[in-house]
């Protein structure tokens, strides 16, 4: 699993992948996690951390409140006694153990959604979460140790959030998909052109790397390319 190190000297280490991927910001002080993965991943979570010699975790961040993002949210924080941020608009969800149903983006998910949503996201209820810090369009870190904010980018949800780090990096969890080459468009997202809008809010920021929750990271090119050929 691939670590990053920006300019400032911030460790991105990827700790989960495969069904969501998992990351950890390190500063060498403060540890921040970005999202949590499924509760059926918790023990290799676990054993990640331990691996890593994660001792502490003092921020968690969930990209959106989905089961796979948010699934160990509780756990980590009465293991670690962490600080939970999530956006306001998904903060019931989070609180209640929920799952915003998705809309499908191409005719498959579609037919996924219509037929089978509602029950599958119902047995995918996770473990409900107290939060600690509220986003609403921006929340700059500097104050957590880091020269990072969040930027409010929905479409995939109505409360999405990505990690802009270093304007350099960004955690983008479900905005964008890695998982091909010639597209970074998710097969889930509640709203479309929001989604798409949030896409050129990032690439303002200057990153050069977009590092999704599923799939591998994707380079500016490969997103300005997206980006234009949906407003086309």
């Amino acid at each position: 699993m691939k670590t990053r190190v920006t300019k400032s000297g911030y460790k991105i280490l990827q700790i989960l992948s495969g069904r969501s991927n998992v990351f950890l910001l390190t500063n060498g002080v403060q540890n921040m996690l970005v999202d949590t993965g499924s509760k059926n991943n918790r023990n290799k979570l676990d054993k990640r951390l331990i691996d890593f010699n994660i001792s502490h975790i003092d921020y968690l961040i969930l990209t959106h409140t989905h089961f796979d993002h948010a699934g160990n949210a509780n756990w980590i924080n009465e293991k670690y006694r962490t600080q939970v941020i999530v956006h306001k608009s998904e903060a019931s969800y989070l609180t209640a153990g929920d799952n915003i149903f998705p809309k499908g983006t191409n005719i498959v998910t579609r037919l996924i959604v219509n037929l089978f949503a509602e029950r599958i996201f119902t047995h995918l209820r996770y473990e409900p979460c107290r939060y600690d810090v509220l986003v609403d369009s921006k929340l700059d870190l500097k104050d957590f140790g880091f020269n990072a904010y969040l930027l409010h980018t929905p479409g995939h949800t109505v409360g999405s959030v990505s990690v802009v780090i270093d304007n350099e990096i960004a955690i983008v969890g479900d905005t964008m998909f890695g998982v091909f080459k010639w597209s970074v468009f998710p097969p889930f997202a509640n709203d479309v052109n929001q989604l798409v809008n949030s896409w050129g809010i990032l690439l303002k920021t200057g990153c050069s790397v977009f590092i999704p929750s599923h799939g591998t990271a994707n380079s500016r090119s490969q997103v300005q390319k997206n980006f234009n050929k949906r407003l086309s």
